[in-house]
């Protein structure tokens, strides 16, 4: 919710100085790599401390309409969002990359598994061969020795001839022939082996490119979630950005706009302004001239006594004296205080003094919450005014001791009471609202003492 406040009017003149300091906070001028404000790790946090954020640069706004002050605020909100998702975008980038890692490497360990797979399954095809020839051999030699009753008649078999020797050579190639035999059996033995190990060994591979497989194809449904992902954030960033560069672009078209309505409003602020000026001024002169003809006719009367007449000294006091209430219940919190509000860094200050003097305080009444007088008085302003206030009163107290008071009670829905009108303390003047340059509700209260803005604190 916006505040109301107006700035201090010391004089006209030192008011028409000062009134330019409003700020309206347009978060341009430092770029989108200007600093955000630190927020908490948990992202609702964030979220919320954005937020607050947004809330607090629309409160500096100072006499400027809803619609600016919602631009303003979703400006500050998606500069605030922008590092964030930067920073997103950056990880989910990274997650990309290491998912493409990871699918590179599986990709070559499946590659590899495979190469693997074939050089075994060569392996086997070369070893079943051999098993094939080696049975052969071994079945052809069974053959011969049992045609020849145990020893083979013909040995070209083995040894590639036909001649014919002497009993003890044909018993000398027999015998080679049956270690022939035992040598064969012994190396299909070998070979089953190496079969059975290779087809192990095979089925293992096997198994390992099944399960690459299905971890290739589970990193690659990653990579795409995470390309997926980095597009969202992508686009969100963009997105931020093209907000952003049109909000700073309509922002900056409007400023012309808002510095003439705002130089309508000091205008109309300085003769309000002045006009409390004066009216102070005359009823502490008037207040002064009852004191001195009072103190005269004391004088006189003393010296008709034949006393010593006392000298004329004013009996002043503390503004306390008036004794002012709350303007509302309890319960109805103060949301901005009386003083200075810096324009906030990394914005623009429309007003050239780097902030403004928030005269008042702020009230967070919903709209429609009853208004009572702070002090009795007579009403002087009441309805609407273009000073930016909306529908307002505006209270004079009169003097109390020496001082003099006037309140404001400005952005009303609506007020009870007219203009001329005497209240009492504690009366029902109107109810609050968000008219005039007002962006929620609430209610701007200001204390006028002896002609100049002071903090309403001072005198609650």
């Amino acid at each position: 919710m916006t505040s109301s406040g107006r700035p201090v009017r010391r004089s006209p003149g030192g008011r028409q100085r000062r009134v330019l300091s409003a700020a309206v906070a347009l978060v341009l001028a430092a770029g989108l790599g200007a600093s955000a404000p630190a927020f908490a790790d948990d992202l609702e946090d964030q979220q919320a401390a954005l937020k607050a954020e947004a809330a607090r640069v629309q409160q500096s706004l100072e006499f400027v309409d809803a619609k600016i002050s919602k631009a303003v605020g979703d400006l500050v909100i998606y500069r605030g969002q922008l590092p964030a998702a930067q920073q997103a975008l950056l990880e989910a980038q990274g997650r990309v990359a290491s998912a493409v890692k990871e699918v590179e490497a599986l990709a070559a360990r499946v590659d590899l598994a495979q190469q693997n797979k074939a050089k075994i399954t060569q392996q086997l095809d070369a070893d079943k061969q051999k098993i094939a020839s080696t049975k052969k051999l071994i079945g052809q030699i069974a053959t011969q020795a049992y045609k020849s009753g145990g020893v083979p008649s013909d040995l070209t078999l083995f040894f590639g001839s036909n001649n014919t020797g002497s009993l003890t050579d044909t018993m000398d190639m027999a015998d080679q022939a049956l270690r022939s035999q035992n040598s064969a059996m012994d190396k299909l033995t070998q070979q089953n082996a190496t079969n059975v190990n290779s087809q192990a060994r095979l089925q293992a591979v096997e198994a390992e490119i099944k399960d690459l497989k299905a971890k290739a194809d589970a990193a690659l449904a990653k990579e795409k979630a995470a390309r997926d992902e980095a597009a969202a954030k992508k686009a969100k960033v963009d997105k931020l950005i093209a907000d952003t560069t049109r909000l700073n672009n309509e922002l900056e078209a409007a400023k012309p706009g808002i510095q003439k309505k705002l130089a309508a409003v000091k205008a109309r602020q300085d003769a309000v302004a002045a006009e409390i000026v004066e009216r102070d001024r005359r009823l502490r002169e008037a207040w002064l001239a009852e004191q001195r003809r009072i103190a005269a006719a004391a004088a006189a009367a003393a010296k008709a006594k034949g006393e010593e007449p006392k000298p004329f000294v004013p009996v002043t006091g503390p503004p306390s004296a008036f004794g002012l209430r709350h303007p509302f219940p309890g319960s109805v919190p103060i949301t901005s205080g009386f003083g200075w509000r810096a324009t906030p860094p990394g914005t623009i200050d429309f007003y050239g003094a780097g902030g403004y003097m928030h005269t008042g305080i702020d009230f967070g009444a919903a709209c429609g919450t009853p208004v009572y007088a702070a002090a009795a008085g007579e009403v002087f302003s009441a309805g609407w005014a273009d000073d930016g206030g909306g529908n307002n009163v505006k209270i004079s107290h009169g003097v109390v001791q020496g001082n003099s008071l006037t309140t404001i009670y400005y952005h009303n829905t609506s007020v009870v009471v007219s203009a001329g009108q005497q209240v009492s303390q504690g009366q029902l003047i109107a109810y609050s609202g968000t008219t005039g340059n007002s962006t929620g509700c609430h209610s701007h209260f200001e204390t006028w003492l002896n002609g100049e803005a002071v903090d309403p604190m001072r005198l609650l």
